[in-house]
């Protein structure tokens, strides 16, 4: 019986293909593209359209330029004919215990405060102690079973999301960062993931702690309650912090070049303080 066309598997992209998408998502010419690498845009259009076979060094020098992340840069190399140059190994691997051991010493560093560190999906690859501290309030037990994205636990309905008071703030900031991060990567699964984010209950109007903010119009903080009911019962704290992603400045393995640490710093002095105390309470 002969198979159905649909039921075939596609043809890998080819050279071309993969260099005009990446094109794209850096919405560049292929004139700006080629003096970016210091080649023609003749040549470039033959190796786009597969008349000429650029060199490995030509073809890096091209991705380099595009900024394309290590992962990509290893699927031109294959689509080229050419072995991959960048290697690809988990955190738990031998040759990754230095590197593991740095992730490990800048999350544990970085106590009291929450802080975590991600794949390129989001999904949880280690966690320093205070973060647990912040899933005590997490509903649904199924979110923090392995493997667990750290985007899909912040705004489900069954995570922290019933405990963010600017959820609509936060959820707004967490959809447009997965939104671009989807653009300029080409990752189908990312798009696919903001979209379900997008999909969760949504609150009909911002929930803001009473008070003027001295972060409006600067930073959007993740304001959190934690302890209590929402109705600020006794015990309850409001905890607001500030985010910032560090990554490792000059990589050359593809797990640790897409390996980002979500920090969050104390955005008052109250949160500071109370996160001090829980610590200290062991």
């Amino acid at each position: 019986m002969t198979p159905f066309a649909s039921s075939r598997a596609r043809p890998a992209p080819s050279l071309g293909d993969h260099l005009r998408a990446l094109r794209a998502r850096r919405r560049l010419s292929q004139l700006a593209c080629a003096l970016e690498a210091g080649i023609s845009q003749r040549h470039l259009s033959f190796v786009e359209s597969g008349r000429a076979q650029p060199s490995r060094e030509v073809l890096l020098r091209i991705a380099e330029r595009m900024e394309a992340p290590l992962r990509e840069r290893n699927a031109l190399l294959l689509a080229a004919g050419y072995a991959p140059v960048y290697p690809e190994r988990g955190l738990d691997a031998p040759e990754m215990a230095a590197a593991k051991a740095a992730v490990e010493r800048i999350l544990k560093g970085h106590e009291p405060f929450p802080a975590l560190a991600v794949d390129r999906e989001w999904t949880l690859v280690a966690a320093n102690a205070a973060v647990g501290w912040l899933l005590e309030g997490v509903a649904d037990p199924a979110l923090l079973a392995p493997p667990v994205n750290v985007l899909r636990l912040s705004l489900h309905p069954g995570g922290l999301a019933p405990r963010i008071l600017n959820l609509a703030e936060w959820r707004g900031h967490v959809l447009e960062r997965l939104r671009v991060q989807a653009a300029l990567t080409g990752e189908a699964g990312l798009g696919e993931l903001a979209d379900e984010l997008a999909g969760y209950p949504a609150p009909d109007a911002p929930r803001r702690p009473p008070g003027p903010d001295p972060l409006a119009g600067v930073a959007i903080p993740l304001t959190i309650k934690m302890g209590g009911e929402m109705g600020g019962e006794p015990g309850g704290e409001t905890l607001r912090f500030l985010s910032t992603t560090t990554v490792f400045g000059t990589p050359t393995e593809v797990t640790l070049s897409e390996l980002a640490l979500e920090c969050f710093f104390p955005a008052d002095d109250a949160t500071g303080e109370a996160l001090r105390r829980r610590a200290a309470a062991g």
